[in-house]
């Protein structure tokens, strides 16, 4: 019966997955995000359901238009795939719940696979386009907030008033990442990446929400080292044309550092016990 469940929201996150796509390469274009049959980005011809099947129909298809041939962009199966595995690992986080309340597991599994589902949105969007639109963000924002008067102890009633802390979290969290865009005009850090932080810090509090930041300068960093050495060994040792100064968006880390956080509970109190050892 759990294997079922899994199994049913995996492809059910595909399926958003491939929404998350249209969404991706509709949106700030002027075409509609719910309207509108779905067709090749080169010739223009609408696909048919079997064209449309998330992951499968890439593969099938060999990555190509079956009318022009043109190439598919891989990242069609990536978010697909990668929307269903997020999409079963919160399904996996909650398991427990599902033995004292089948509803209240699919309000908890249903508001943070619409709160990561923004988040995949915003990633991918931001690596395409080096921006974090302000509408996908204040919706986060939003959702975050109210995600904190949600009581996840699965003991008294399901909404209660946060403490002060949870209340400041967020902006306490965001207000560094603010004044380093602002001092360095933009330099340094972008504005969506302190909006951003603000819905992180209210999703995950204080002591998860600086984990998850931490957690993401060091997957960026490594990243980034990884992306410049590789860059220099294909152009022969010479300066490649990933360097220092190579402009990398930041709000994928911030967003892949917050799920790891979110899903393995992660906080202070982990890091201080990683660097006790």
């Amino acid at each position: 019966m759990i294997i079922l469940i899994f199994i049913f929201v995996f492809l059910l996150g595909t399926i958003i997955g491939s929404f998350l796509n249209v969404v991706i390469f509709r949106f700030n274009t002027g075409k509609s995000i719910t309207t509108g049959r779905s067709m090749c980005m080169t010739c223009s011809n609408t696909l048919r359901w079997y064209e449309l099947i998330p992951v499968f129909s890439f593969l099938i298809q060999s990555g190509k238009c079956r009318r022009c041939a043109s190439r598919i962009s891989h990242q069609y199966p990536l978010v697909e795939l990668i929307t269903g595995i997020v999409f079963a690992l919160i399904a996996f986080k909650f398991l427990p719940v599902l033995y004292i309340s089948y509803w209240l597991y699919i309000f908890f599994v249903v508001l943070f696979v619409f709160i990561f589902s923004l988040l995949i949105v915003i990633s991918v969007y931001d690596l395409r386009h080096k921006i974090i639109p302000d509408k996908l963000v204040f919706v986060f924002i939003i959702v975050s907030f109210f995600s904190i008067f949600v009581n996840y102890s699965l003991y008294g009633h399901l909404f209660t008033l946060p403490t002060l802390m949870t209340l400041l979290s967020g902006p306490i969290l965001a207000l560094p990442f603010i004044l380093l865009w602002f001092f360095s005009k933009g330099r340094l850090m972008g504005l969506g990446d302190g909006k951003l932080i603000l819905g992180i810090g209210w999703m995950l509090g204080m002591s998860q929400g600086i984990f998850s930041i931490i957690l993401s300068f060091w997957i960026g960093t490594i990243v980034g080292v990884f992306l410049i050495l590789l860059s220099r060994t294909l152009s022969g040792g010479k300066m490649g044309k990933i360097n220092m100064k190579t402009e990398i968006p930041f709000a994928p880390f911030l967003i892949f550092g917050a799920l790891i956080t979110f899903l393995f509970n992660f906080d202070l109190f982990s890091l201080t016990k990683l660097f006790s050892k």
